[in-house]
């Protein structure tokens, strides 16, 4: 009977033991990824500090030519050591050092056509995709589907964004990413996410630690993906596009040319929030795709339509808002929808003209489509086809223009995202720069493409106008968007409102629910190259000095980003460098006011400027000396805020 049982047991361990085929650690040790094939099919599995963070979740992708999902045989693996840096001018850090470990593993089908997945792993990232060489005289093929998963431990809690249904919202422009998020709702257990949900999502693994999942390096030879609901035992899986997108035009699929490669897939991991917060991962693992036809400049800009809305968009309140951004010393103002038939292509030649003798240079709004949906508002077909595209790109180009806000993409299809590439190609061209409105995630893109500005895809300002609810929850969701969006990717926000009623008024209708200093701190919490900023012409004789100069000063890109304390839907507080100006920003949702003890060592016995709320709301500025120890007592008042700045 002892010999039966031991007999039992071996087989037992050799099973398991044969089953993990590799494993691959981060640089630290710390993180940890086991690979196995289990009954033909592959599974990873991640562990940070020794606890589990993701259990055994499976791998593969399903193609025309095959299932490389299931009845696979390992074949190999590699491994190798990267270590890069590089140097970027528009999101979150300037100067980036990334050394990760790399396995390569490759598995064959039952025709011996092979696979491999490659996985790189650094002191808090990991970013994985497949490698498709070409198999005999195939030379191109269909990715239907993907089994890549995520399986979280039961325990686990989701701040998660639902992907919108095809064909809806304004004028059937959605789905653009513009949700609100699951707060810490048990896995799979979501009501809201029906159609999935979109990346990047946040994940707290109880009291072991927190995970940011996303995708990046997507151009025009894939399609960007989403999550599903997760409701089956917590698994996430991978999922394209909804074929409904675009008004069910394009495949829901991926054409590749072989030999070819899937996106990376990106898990962030931290036992705190704050490799969450400071990952560069998304940038870590692309390249730019074409050089920069000229030195882009990043900068401020003011824009009429968001406060003042459609009625502005005429000769007299354009030359206000420019003559606002020249006394504000911003190098843009932004004209929106509906100036091609408001002032025409002859008269806006003179007010670019006008703008350049102000200073000012200027962006122009468009409409993407075509035949996507049914949004009027014009120029409309300018952007759609090449030759329509090159030809408005051209008198863009002579007239002056610096750059282009693109807006109602709708969509996820390997079409839309052809799409997006050739209207940043094709710009870069015409020295002409790009921010997307109304649109998807972008995904590695401030790398990829040097003239890409930055993309709405989050519930922005616009909503603070149309939506009491949004306005009700502009603080909650302010203190989400550091941990989640903004974490891998610009935020086109178009935020720091000073009229008290979101209007042209300002004396009643959609009033603001949060302070001054709070709109000040989105500010810097809020992050994008080029800042299209939400203040009006009459700020300057309606709203304190101290905040008029502060966002006369404000930059828009930063040489490093450090995570100081918050948690997500609660409050949040984040540091940003610019050069050498530190600046310290935190904001509330909390209801009664909460008092923290901040540990600010870049400010160690620096005399600094502090912008808070009184306990009347009102904001107010002092001159602090930090002490040795760089601690600093700060209260944030309900829907409030503060900005250190040094």
């Amino acid at each position: 009977m002892k010999k039966v049982f031991l007999s039992i047991l071996l087989f037992i361990i050799t099973q398991i033991v044969f089953s993990q085929i590799s494993s691959v650690s981060s640089p630290d040790g710390m993180l940890k990824l086991d690979i196995f094939l289990e009954e033909g099919h592959p599974y990873y599995s991640v562990i940070y500090d020794g606890k589990t963070i993701l259990e055994k979740s499976p791998l593969g992708i399903i193609t025309n030519e095959g299932d490389f999902s299931k009845d696979l045989i390992y074949k190999k693996h590699n491994t190798e050591r990267i270590d890069k840096k590089y140097t970027q001018d528009r999101i979150k850090k300037s100067d980036i050092h990334y050394i990760a470990n790399r396995l390569d593993v490759a598995f064959e089908d039952v025709k011996q056509r092979e696979i491999k997945i490659v996985f790189q792993v650094s002191d808090n990232d990991i970013a994985f995709r497949y490698e498709l060489p070409h198999w005999g005289e195939r030379r191109a093929v269909v990715v239907e589907k993907e089994a890549t998963g995520f399986k979280f431990p039961e325990y686990t809690t989701t701040f998660l964004s639902p992907m919108m249904g095809a064909m809806g919202a304004f004028a059937r422009t959605s789905p653009s990413y513009e949700s609100g998020y699951t707060n810490d709702e048990p896995v799979g257990r979501g009501t809201h996410g029906k159609l999935g949900y979109v990346f990047p999502g946040l994940f707290r693994i109880g009291d072991d630690g927190w995970v940011l999942l996303s995708e990046t390096g997507v151009n025009s030879q894939y399609c960007a993906s989403h999550l599903s609901d997760g409701t089956k035992d917590g698994l996430y899986l991978v999922e394209f596009p909804h074929l409904d997108q675009n008004n069910g035009f394009g495949s829901n699929g991926a054409q590749l040319s072989l030999p070819g490669v899937t996106p990376w897939r990106t898990i962030t991991v931290g036992s705190t929030l704050k490799p969450i917060v400071e990952t560069t991962i998304p940038f870590d693992v692309v390249e730019p795709l074409y050089e920069p036809s000229q030195d882009y400049k990043l900068g401020r800009g003011t824009w009429s339509w968001i406060v003042w809305q459609d009625q502005s968009m005429n000769w007299d309140d354009q030359v206000k808002y420019i003559n606002f951004a020249s006394e504000m010393g911003y190098e843009y103002i932004l004209i929106d929808a509906l100036w091609d038939t408001n002032i025409g292509y002859e008269k806006m030649e003179e007010l670019i003209e006008y703008a350049g003798s102000k200073g000012v240079d200027v962006f122009l709004w468009y409409n993407s489509n075509g035949g996507f949906n049914d949004a009027p508002q014009g120029p409309r077909n300018k952007l759609n086809t090449s030759i329509s595209r090159k030809k408005e790109m051209k008198w863009l180009q002579k007239v002056g223009v610096k750059g282009l806000k693109v807006d109602f993409f709708g969509g996820d299809k390997q079409e839309t995202m052809r799409f997006y590439e050739d209207i940043l190609s094709d710009a870069n061209d015409h020295e002409l720069m790009i921010i997307f409105h109304g649109c998807t995630l972008p995904r590695g893109w401030e790398r990829m493409y040097p003239n890409f500005m930055g993309s709405e895809a989050v519930l922005a300002s616009e909503m603070l106008i149309f939506s009491q609810d949004v306005r009700e929850k502009e603080a909650f969701y302010a203190t989400l968007h550091p941990f989640i969006r903004n974490s891998v990717a610009s935020m086109e926000f178009g935020g720091v409102f000073f009229n008290k009623y979101l209007n042209r008024g300002n004396s009643r209708g959609q009033k603001r629910l949060t302070t001054d200093v709070f709109q000040i701190a989105t500010g810097i919490l809020f992050q994008n190259p080029v800042q299209m900023f939400a203040l009006t012409p009459n700020n300057l004789t309606d709203t304190p000095e101290i905040l008029i100069n502060f966002m006369k000063e404000i930059p828009t890109t930063w040489d490093e980003t450090i995570y100081i304390d918050g948690y997500p839907g609660k409050y949040t507080v984040i540091a940003r460098r610019h050069g050498e100006q530190w600046y310290i920003a935190g904001v509330s949702a909390e209801e009664k006011p909460i008092d923290l003890k901040l540990s600010l060592p870049m400010l160690k016995g620096k005399k600094v400027s502090i912008y808070n709320d009184n306990v009347n709301k009102e904001p107010i500025l002092s001159d602090v000396q930090i002490n040795n120890n760089g601690m600093l007592s700060i209260t944030i008042q309900p829907k409030g805020g503060f900005v250190v700045k040094y």
